[in-house]
């Protein structure tokens, strides 16, 4: 059994014990005013009449109205069998405190109208004192003070069951936007290891082929190849150590020293490692480039990245352009990035058949849209008329 069942089952045997000490209760007050009072009629009927009317108070929490009402009719019970005016409306303050505070305020006021009416007509008839006096005063009290104080607990009741659903409200906010953010930045760290690792796998398995066939033609030009190897390698292990300590710095330790973002002037690094496996680079970048803010120039190097590792991996020794230019589109500036190749130049045979990474898993292009869309871009990509590939992607940069 869970807990919340367990104190559920709590709570309701103490509500059952004390309705039913509120009915022996209200019972016995008007048994002993029936016992002690000159004035009343001590019968059989009488104290059948005593127990019959106290009974309603068992009935308000579960059924407050019918409780209500059965307590004004049975009262009369009362009157007629013997002539009780102190304890006679205790079980109807019982009874109308609950209806107020089961059912609020829009069944407790006309309730309150209708009851003090019948009160005053059960005085009218019944009471020996002037209608008019402090008894009327006193007995029409016992109808609107229950009803005030179980209005009042209603709306208590109301206001902090609303504010604890803020509460649970505010909570599965933050555990969403938690889980968002922890999905962006595994999403994130997956797109930057990808464009690292992939890049410098791509380049060493084509420079290793490249190697490998070239190692009895002509050393020397293996002997480059391998350093060329040393050199990415060496270049993606700095990158990877850089993430990896990131992700293991805590939050009050001093940040840990990582590589400056790359910008889009950082892609010509890319040609050395692109020369190396055959692709053979042009270049053409606007000279504003240095002035975009650093989440496009990193985005957009990100983006030519992949796109020039998607070359080496599926085209071989080729020709590439890369152009980047700043443009306006009549609602903001963007920077335009164009990658193109001409498609397999050469064909693979013998040992260099065997160089190329092959068909990929597809997540290259998948995070180089994510990128751009993640600052307000677009990307398109697919064959060229004349053969080859294109990449071309569009980042906004700000208001002209």
């Amino acid at each position: 059994m869970s807990r919340t069942s367990t104190t559920s089952t709590t709570q309701g045997r103490v509500d059952h014990l004390v309705d039913a000490a509120l009915f022996v209760f209200c019972a016995s007050a008007m048994a002993v005013e029936t016992t002690v009072s000159e004035k009343a009629v001590t019968t059989p009927a009488a104290y059948v009449a005593v127990v019959l009317a106290s009974a309603p108070v068992l009935l308000w929490r579960r059924w407050p109205l019918l409780a209500g009402v059965l307590t004004m009719t049975l009262m009369f019970g009362v009157l007629e069998t013997t002539h009780l005016y102190q304890t006679i409306a205790f079980p109807a303050v019982v009874c109308g405190y609950g209806l107020a505070l089961r059912l609020g305020r829009r069944v407790a006021l006309p309730a309150g109208v209708v009851t003090m009416a019948l009160v005053l007509v059960i005085l009218a008839i019944y009471s020996p004192h002037s209608l008019w006096g402090w008894d009327t005063v006193r007995n029409l009290g016992f109808v609107a003070v229950p009803l005030a104080l179980g209005v009042a607990g209603h709306e208590r009741r109301l206001a902090s069951a609303a504010l604890l659903e803020r509460a649970e409200s505010a909570e599965r906010t933050r555990e969403e936007e938690t889980l968002r953010r922890v999905g962006e930045e595994r999403l994130r760290i997956a797109r930057d290891v990808h464009d690292v690792v992939a890049h410098a796998m791509v380049a060493i398995n084509v420079q290793a082929g490249v190697g490998a066939h070239l190692l009895d033609r002509d050393p020397e030009q293996a002997r480059a190849t391998l350093r060329d190897i040393k050199k990415v390698s060496g270049d993606a292990l700095g990158d990877l150590r850089s993430m990896l300590g990131l992700l293991r710095q805590q939050d009050d330790e001093p940040g840990a020293p990582v590589v400056p973002t790359q910008g889009l002037r950082e892609i010509d690094d890319l040609r050395e490692g692109l020369a190396s496996a055959g692709v053979d680079l042009d270049l053409s970048i606007d000279a504003s480039a240095d002035l975009l803010p650093a989440a496009v120039g990193s985005t957009g190097y990100r983006i030519v990245q992949e796109a020039l590792t998607n070359v080496m991996r599926h085209v071989g020794p080729t020709s590439a352009r890369v152009r980047v230019t700043r443009d306006d589109d009549g609602i903001a500036q963007v920077v335009r990035i164009e990658v193109e190749d001409d498609g397999v130049t050469e064909p693979r045979t013998g040992t260099l058949a065997g160089t190329l990474v092959g068909a990929g898993s597809g997540n290259g292009l998948r995070g180089m849209r994510e990128r751009a869309a993640a600052v307000g871009g677009s990307l398109e990509a697919g064959p060229r008329a004349g053969g080859g590939w294109r990449v071309s992607a569009t980042l906004p940069i700000g208001a002209p």
